[in-house]
């Protein structure tokens, strides 16, 4: 397996679960949530737990894009009675291919991971954002049907979102680091007092990474449970 040598430039990506876009006060807000991800100061974000419309349920995706003025990426992950609810993504660039990959195993809540490519800075990248289940079993399942998918890489990829994992040494972690190489992991749950890092970025070349950062702001500690994790990518 071999990933091209392109020049991506300077990018600053996010992955945050939102958690419906309720805080740890209990009050939904959308618009804390835009305000979090305009201090990161993220050229691509990738987003957890998003209401995306319907009968009930606002389409909080669709008021981030209207704020940030980025191109939205839906990727439901259920199609509930309320409405629809999953992943999502807001870019900068352009997005050329937009995939998605059914994680959901046996009746535990249905999970997937947004698959997309993008041209930043007239160069290819593949991001792939993911959320995994709480149980191990389930994880270990969902990693390797991730894992599946990277087997012919030619352009930079990217694993993001909340991994659910718990288990520093459990074998989901040891297996994408295998892949990945050891990724910085700081602390993003829960968002008032963080001590577990369950949002992960990874990236393929691993020399492209140059720092992770959980964004640890007072708004960002009030608008969701979980923090929002940056990543700085160079060229």
């Amino acid at each position: 397996m071999s990933v091209r040598n392109t020049e991506l430039g300077p990018l600053t990506l996010v992955t945050y679960n939102i958690h419906s876009a309720i805080g740890t006060d209990r009050r939904f807000s959308a618009e804390r949530i835009a305000e979090v991800l305009m201090e990161t100061q993220a050229d691509v974000i990738a987003l957890q737990e998003v209401p995306l419309g319907g009968a009930r349920v606002p389409n909080v995706l669709a008021y981030l894009q209207s704020v940030t003025g980025f191109t939205a990426v839906p990727g439901p992950t259920a199609n509930l009675p309320q409405g629809l609810y999953g992943n999502a993504m807001l870019s900068k660039y352009p997005v050329t291919a937009v995939r998605t990959i059914n994680l959901s195993f046996g009746r535990r809540e249905p999970r997937g991971a947004l698959d997309t490519d993008l041209l930043c800075n007239d160069h290819p990248l593949r991001l792939v954002s993911a959320h995994l289940g709480l149980r191990p079993a389930e994880r270990r399942w969902q990693i390797r049907q991730l894992l599946e998918k990277f087997d012919t890489e030619d352009m930079p990829v990217v694993l993001m979102g909340d991994i659910n994992e718990w288990f520093v040494w459990g074998r989901p972690l040891r297996w994408l680091t295998s892949h990945f190489q050891q990724a910085p992991a700081p602390a993003t749950f829960p968002s008032r007092r963080p001590i577990f890092s369950l949002d992960r970025i990874w990236i393929r070349p691993h020399h492209r990474l140059v720092k992770v950062r959980a964004h640890n702001s007072p708004l960002a500690r009030v608008a969701s449970d979980h923090l929002p994790l940056v990543a700085h990518i160079g060229g």
